[in-house]
């Protein structure tokens, strides 16, 4: 047994070196290092005003894990592990953690006096609890990871056992509050999780506590005072507004009215004007674990979509480069496949995709039988807008433009937060726009969308449709094998063959503005950014 220390997971290939948006390797380990202290010394008080957009229909990680309710519900719960911004594991409700030399046990040392909000303490048996059940039935991404565990054991209140079936590379990166947040047993267990009452009122270890959710309006947290870590929060409590629109978002954060904003708040074309107000700062980095990609999302169930020819065609209809410099304002990069270039097994070397060419893409329609009528148009689809913000509109409304210039009629359905995750999950659409998280590695993040055995009527799995036995095998290979250069090989192989197939039409690596008053500290210091527990962000 040995002591997961850094440079051993380095040795191991846990680690993975990324690169933020715009920045060198050198100024990323700087900013790194920067971003874990603040030289101000923390001061304890004041409230921390911020925004939430959209509005979340619950605040239960496990429950609901779209973007909103990870920004807000990341300061109610915490997960056993953080990230540093290489994507090393940082001690959170487990302080330290070991390995076994076979690399199938993993034994985690717990905090101590770590309680829920309700005052019940954790242990060991929430951990299991939360790992083996509660994620494991709900989390499309988990299920399929924690399958893999063959027992899972509390020789004592604060220790968990896990002993996997075979060794597992990627596993350490599975236990971020966003992925497994720990959550009470004594609430939860025997019950419905989705309908539990409990979920109105959330009760997580996180250093704030739920205290109220005006709907249309704000959620404000307070500061937990029995939190286990010393001399933390510093805030005394956050409000998170909720505000539709843009334009008044924009002027909150102007005016001063909020501290921060982050994720789909500021749209784009206002983030220049941001970055030059001295009392504020603008940083993109703190994404490194999500590492988002954003594409076109296929149902491959709706003719002519199955048909590969017309997905290619719709993908050289789109222009990248428009995509990234009009609609995003250079925020973010052209997307390349289905692998971001900052996850671990990028290859660039197979990770292309055509450009540009409506020509080609009216070609490859003729060959597909599809002729336009006497109106031009070849077949109409119905496309369904992300409903994040104005720069996702727009970009809904540039897909219709792009697709009516190759003879496809788009018809546009504008949905609510709640109803895009609702008819996404039970398959009721034609094409929409999706972003997903990577996690550092293609097994966690990339294959649930693209494997058949994970075609399900819930949203974030591959609720496409797209099934190829060869992808399945591949990705079955970069699992199972513990060999990087195995898993290397597979992944190569598997982006090749996504790249030709674009089973959905992936076109942004997102980078997410973080805006915020200069006077608030702290607040990007791990991979999550702005998904992270603020128990050391402070006013000055």
């Amino acid at each position: 047994m040995r002591k997961l220390t850094r440079r051993a997971l380095a040795r191991q290939g846990l680690v993975a070196g990324t690169l933020a948006a715009g920045l060198s390797s050198q100024a990323l380990i700087s900013r790194s290092a920067g971003a874990q202290t603040s030289a101000v010394t923390p001061k304890r008080g004041g409230t921390l005003n911020t925004i939430l957009t959209p509005e979340p229909p619950v605040l239960v990680l496990g429950v609901n894990n779209q973007g909103p309710t990870q920004l807000a519900a990341s300061k109610l719960y915490q997960g056993l592990l953080q990230y540093s911004f290489k994507l090393e594991p940082l001690p959170q409700l487990a302080k330290s953690w070991t390995l076994s030399d076979d690399k199938k046990t993993y034994t985690f040392k717990l905090q101590e006096n770590v309680k829920f909000h309700d005052g019940h303490p954790m242990t060991a048996d929430d951990v299991i609890f939360s790992i083996m059940k509660f994620h494991t039935e709900l989390s499309p991404r988990a299920k399929p990871i924690f399958a893999n565990i063959e027992s899972a054991t509390a020789p004592d209140p604060l220790t968990v056992v896990l002993a996997l079936k075979r060794p597992f590379e990627p596993f350490l990166l599975m236990f971020d509050a966003t992925a497994c947040a720990i959550v009470p047993k004594h609430i939860y267990d025997g019950t419905d999780y989705r309908t539990n009452p409990a979920n109105q009122k959330p009760i997580g270890t996180g250093p704030f506590q739920f205290v109220e959710w005006q709907r249309g309006n704000f959620i404000r947290m307070k500061r937990f005072a029995d939190y286990w870590g010393k001399d933390q929060p510093y805030l005394d409590e956050i409000i998170y507004r909720i505000i539709p629109d843009s334009q008044s978002r924009a002027l909150a954060l102007q005016t001063g009215q909020v501290q921060l904003t982050q994720a789909n708040d500021i749209e784009p074309f206002d983030v220049p004007r941001f970055k030059a107000m001295p009392n504020l700062e603008v940083e993109l980095i703190g994404w490194e674990y999500s590492s988002q990609l954003a594409w076109i999302e296929i149902n491959h169930r709706v003719k002519p979509l199955g048909d590969v020819r017309v997905r290619q065609a719709i993908n050289m209809a789109i222009d990248r480069n428009f995509i990234r410099d009009r609609l995003w304002f250079g925020i973010g990069k052209q997307a390349t496949g289905p692998i971001c270039s900052t996850t671990k097994f990028y290859d660039p070397a197979v990770a292309k995709l055509p450009g540009h060419n409506p020509k080609a893409a009216m070609a490859l329609l003729d060959a597909a039988g599809l002729k336009p009528d006497a109106k031009g148009i070849r077949f109409t689809i119905k496309h369904m807008p992300l409903p994040y913000g104005e720069v996702w509109t727009r970009f809904s409304e540039y897909f219709r433009t792009s697709l009516r210039q190759i003879g496809i009629e788009v018809v546009l359905e504008t949905v609510d937060a709640g109803a895009w995750a609702r008819r996404i999950g039970d398959w009721d659409y034609e094409t929409s726009v999706n972003f997903l998280s990577q996690f550092g590695d293609p097994t966690l993040g990339v294959e649930r969308s693209y494997v058949s055995t994970n075609i399900k009527k819930v949203t974030f799995t591959n609720t496409g449709g797209y099934a190829n036995p060869k992808v399945d095998e591949l990705f079955t290979t970069a699992r199972d094998a513990d060999d990087p250069k195995v898993r290397q090989e597979a992944f190569t192989a598997v982006q090749k063959i996504l790249c030709e197939e674009v089973p959905q039409i992936w076109f942004l690596e997102l980078a997410w503005p973080t805006i915020h008053d200069k006077k608030l500290h702290n607040v990007i210091k791990t991979a999550t950014g702005p998904n992270s527990s603020f128990d050391n962000v402070f006013l000055s």
